[in-house]
């Protein structure tokens, strides 16, 4: 009897445990949605109803864009929410933050910068510690490139939210737009540790490393980047420009060469890469490369920079080793050249060197000439650069001639001489080479 009845009492709570499961079941999130649904059917139903009546209904309209808004449409919340900013006023204050709030962020989903800075700027005005007014009055500043207020308004957001990624990551950028790379490196630092493989921040610390002169961590980050198809281009540039500077010149050519097999590149990032490309190939004295990209330049871009002038000067050096020699080789080759044109002068004399000085502007030879009809000594004096020689130089070289008693003074620039110059060597023994009878000396070399 006592087990029948502790059977009976088992079997009710069982069965009502089963109905309040079936209850629960009842009332399950796919019952809700469908409630949700209608829900939003009824609201959309009633504003409808109230702007068909009123066009300018402020709770039609708040309802409407509030759907909207929900919805991601930001381009039809837009629409309800400008209807709405100018008669918000009979809303409640959180209202009318929420209003301008989110005509702000549709606004900025739909590209209208300027309507997005009015919402914010008006929410400002309701509550000026909302942490979303301050972060996208930063942005829309930022956007403006009025980058000191922009600075003010994503410190005033981290002081309302620490740990916001995106006001560090910007407030970093802002920074480093104003030049201000030794205070932009915490903030970029900060958000590297938020997000370690957000590239765009890993772009900004090499940039930001790079303008401090810090080559090495420059160098550390932007090596791993030039392989990225997006930044990929201006970080080979920039260790390339690092490696130019320090006469690592064929680590150098590697990174331009990195840059430039990237596809898609912005025409500016694109000339410079090959520019640079360019002045590297010349100090390696590739003559034949360095004019190919000069060119490319200057068909896509005429007047880029000095590319005109180069392909000018470097065309003929091209054509004339030995002239390519004489103004780019190092200095033991230089000089070797330089006696070689000594001994062509004088082929079938006996000629003995007695002194090679190098200074800065130019390179003197002293050199005793003994043949069977006359003895003399002779300097020649050697200019590598292009520019314009003066009369005091040869003054100079005249003044010397007296001191060795030298019967002879032979000047060679690869540039012109000044009419000064020439009036003064005329009735002196000085010889003067311009660049056009230097090309023919050295045209004649073996």
């Amino acid at each position: 009897m006592v087990s029948t009845i502790i059977i009976s009492f088992f079997i009710i709570i069982i069965a009502v445990v089963i109905l309040v499961l079936v209850a629960t079941r009842s009332k399950s999130p796919s019952s809700g949605g469908r409630k949700k649904v209608k829900g939003r059917a009824v609201l959309m139903k009633e504003a409808s109803r109230r702007l068909a009546q009123n066009p300018h209904d402020i709770e039609g309209l708040f309802i409407m864009g509030d759907i909207y808004y929900q919805d991601q449409d930001w381009e039809k919340a837009y629409t309800a929410y400008s209807a709405l900013l100018d008669r918000m006023k009979p809303l409640e204050m959180n209202k009318q933050l929420d209003v301008a709030i989110r005509y702000g962020i549709c606004a900025l989903k739909t590209n209208r910068p300027p309507e997005a800075k009015k919402g914010f700027l008006l929410a400002e005005t309701i509550n000026p510690k909302n942490l979303d007014v301050s972060y996208n009055l930063g942005y829309i500043y930022y956007l403006e490139k009025d980058y000191e207020k922009a600075v003010k308004f994503f410190k005033r957001t981290l002081i309302l939210e620490p740990n916001s990624f995106l006001a560090t990551k910007y407030l970093g950028y802002t920074l480093q737009h104003l030049h201000k790379y030794t205070e932009a490196l915490p903030a970029l630092k900060k958000a590297l540790d938020f997000k370690p493989d957000d590239k765009e921040v890993l772009f900004a610390m090499g940039e930001c490393f790079y303008e401090t002169e810090a080559t090495d961590r420059c160098l550390k980050i932007l090596n791993h980047l030039r392989v990225d198809p997006v930044f990929g281009p201006q970080a080979s540039l920039y260790t390339g420009m690092i490696r130019a500077k320090a006469d690592q010149l064929e680590r150098a050519i590697e990174d331009f060469q990195i840059g430039l097999k990237h596809t898609g590149i912005p025409m500016d990032i694109s000339n410079e890469l090959k520019y640079r490309l360019a002045q590297a190939y010349i100090k390696t004295q590739e003559i034949g490369q360095a004019l190919h990209l000069l060119k490319e330049i200057q068909s896509i871009s005429p007047g880029y920079k000095d590319a005109a002038t180069l392909i000018m000067r470097y065309q003929e050096l091209n054509k004339n080793k030995n002239l390519q020699i004489y103004l780019m080789s190092g200095q033991s080759e230089f000089v070797a050249l330089c006696r070689k044109i000594v001994a062509r002068f004088y082929p079938k004399a006996k000629v003995k060197i007695v002194d090679i000085s190098v200074l800065a502007a130019y390179t003197d030879i002293v050199a005793e000439i003994d043949t069977s009809r006359f003895s003399d000594t002779v300097i020649f004096r050697f200019f590598r650069s292009q520019g314009t020689v003066g009369e005091l130089l040869l003054r100079e070289l005249h003044a010397r001639l007296k001191e060795v008693k030298g019967g002879t003074g032979i000047c060679m620039s690869a540039g012109t001489f000044t009419e000064e110059a020439v009036r003064f060597s005329e009735g002196r023994p000085l010889d003067l080479y311009d660049k056009t009878r230097l090309s023919n000396v050295l045209n004649s070399l073996k």
